[in-house]
C-alpha cells in the first residue's frame, strides 16, 4: 500500500535525520529521503499543528481502567480490568465502585474486566455489556454478558456469548454496538495463533450477535457468531459516519495495524503479517501498518465533531501517544499519523469520543508493562479548544 511504503521511507528519513549532523556526506541523502516521504504522502513531512484539545484529568487512583461509556445525562461508567465497575456521577465526588466480579471471573495478564458498552436504550432498560475472563479447569476463557443497572444496583442479567478460548494474553475485549445496532467484539488468539483461522473457534476474530444474544440472520458465516476472522489481538473498534468499521490489531513483532473489517473476511493472522503476501493470497491489507515499529494501539475512536472531524484517533500502549490518523477521501487508507501527547501520560488505553465533542482517553500505567506515575491511573478528558 502507497502510504506503506512511505512509511518505511520516514523510518530511514528519521535515522538519516539523527546521523545527520555526525556524516555531513548523508545529508543530501536524507533532503532526497525526506522529499520522496514528501511526495508520497501528498502532505508536510512533519506537521507541527498544535493539538486542538486542552487537557483535564476527571478521575485518577484507577487499577488499569479498560473501557468506558458516557450515559445521555454525562455519568461515566469505567471498566477496572481487576474486576470492577465504577460509575462517575455528575457530582465531582469521584469514581463509585458500583459492582465487583468474583469467581470465576479472573483477571491475570492481559485477562479481566475489559470491554463495555451501554445499551443505545440504556435509560429505559438499564441494560449494559461487559467482556470479562474466568478461569474453569485450568483453561482461560471470555465471556460477553448483559448486566442490569437500576436505582444503584447492579446485576448479571443473562451470558449472551460464552466459553470464548482466552489466555493470560491475548484476550481482545472490545464491545461496541454498530450503526445497525448489533453487538461486536474483539477476541484475541489466546496465545494459540492457529485458532484464529478456525471458523469453529471464537478466537482470533471480529464477532458479531444481536443484544439478546441471538445470531444474526445476515452473519456470514451462517448459525456462528463470527464476523471476520484471522486476527491476532484487536482492540479497538470504531465506525465511520458513513459506516465503514475499522478496527486496531496488535502485530507480531512489530506490524501494527489498522484494519476495515468485511463480512466474512480473512485477515491472514497467522499464516502471513506481510502486506504484499497478504495481497498476493486474498487476504485483506490493513490501511496502515507500523511496519517493525510497535504501537500497541488499543482503544480507537472516529471523530464525528470538533477540530479534527472525520479523523481517526488511536491510544497507543507500547506507543504511549495518541495517534492522529488522517484518512483519505474514500476512507481506504490512512495519509497522514502525527503523534500526539506521546509521553505525556504514559500506556494509553481506551478512546471514546462524547457527544460534545471532546474525547476520552484512559491511562493503563499500572497493567504490569507501565511505569505507574502519580494519581494513576487516569481518565483524561480532551476538550475542544475553541478558536473565536
Amino acid at each position: 500500500m502507497e502510504y506503506n511504503n512511505s512509511y518505511k521511507i520516514k523510518s530511514m528519513a528519521e535515522w538519516f535525520k539523527k546521523k545527520k549532523g555526525m556524516y555531513p556526506f548523508i545529508s543530501q541523502s536524507f533532503d532526497n529521503l525526506q522529499a520522496e516521504w514528501s511526495n508520497i504522502l501528498n502532505t508536510e513531512v512533519a506537521d507541527q499543528s498544535e493539538f486542538p484539545y486542552a487537557a483535564e484529568i476527571i478521575s485518577e487512583g484507577l487499577t488499569v481502567p479498560w473501557a468506558i461509556d458516557i450515559t445521555k445525562d454525562g455519568r461515566i461508567f469505567v471498566t477496572e480490568r481487576i474486576g470492577n465497575i465504577r460509575l462517575i456521577n455528575n457530582d465531582n465526588k469521584g469514581a463509585e465502585m458500583v459492582y465487583t466480579f468474583t469467581a470465576p471471573f479472573t483477571s491475570q495478564g492481559e485477562g479481566g474486566l475489559l470491554g463495555l458498552v451501554l445499551d443505545s436504550e440504556f435509560d429505559k432498560n438499564g441494560y449494559f455489556y461487559v467482556m470479562y475472563t474466568f478461569q474453569a479447569d485450568d483453561n482461560f476463557y471470555n465471556r460477553v454478558v448483559r448486566m442490569h443497572y437500576e436505582e444503584g444496583i447492579i446485576r448479571e442479567d443473562k451470558i449472551l456469548l460464552d466459553n470464548i478460548p482466552g489466555g493470560r494474553s491475548h484476550n481482545g475485549g472490545r464491545i461496541k454496538i454498530g450503526p445497525d445496532n448489533l453487538l461486536y467484539i474483539t477476541t484475541g488468539d489466546g496465545d494459540v495463533p492457529e485458532s484464529a483461522q478456525n471458523p469453529d473457534l471464537l478466537s482470533g476474530k471480529i464477532l458479531r450477535i444481536n443484544l439478546d444474544g441471538s445470531i444474526p440472520v445476515n452473519n456470514p458465516f451462517p448459525g456462528s457468531p463470527v464476523y471476520a476472522l484471522g486476527l491476532r489481538n484487536p482492540q479497538g473498534l470504531a465506525w465511520s459516519e458513513e459506516g465503514v468499521l475499522y478496527a486496531s490489531v496488535h502485530g507480531n513483532w512489530g506490524r501494527d495495524k489498522i484494519n476495515i473489517i468485511v463480512p466474512g473476511g480473512n485477515y491472514g493472522w497467522p499464516l502471513t503479517e506481510e502486506e504484499e503476501d497478504l495481497a498476493e493470497e486474498g487476504y485483506q491489507t490493513p490501511v496502515i501498518s507500523s511496519e517493525t515499529e510497535t504501537w500497541a494501539p488499543s482503544g480507537i475512536t472516529f471523530i464525528e465533531e470538533g477540530p479534527l472531524k472525520g479523523r481517526l484517533l488511536v491510544s497507543a500502549l507500547r506507543g504511549m501517544e495518541v495517534l492522529e490518523m488522517l484518512l483519505s477521501a474514500d476512507g481506504k487508507q490512512v495519509v497522514q499519523v502525527i503523534s500526539r501527547l506521546q509521553n505525556q501520560y504514559g500506556r494509553l488505553r481506551e478512546a471514546f469520543s462524547a457527544a460534545d465533542g471532546s474525547v476520552y482517553i484512559t491511562t493503563s500505567n499500572r497493567d504490569g508493562r507501565g511505569q505507574p506515575r502519580e494519581g494513576d491511573d487516569k481518565i483524561i478528558r480532551l476538550v475542544p479548544i475553541s478558536k473565536e
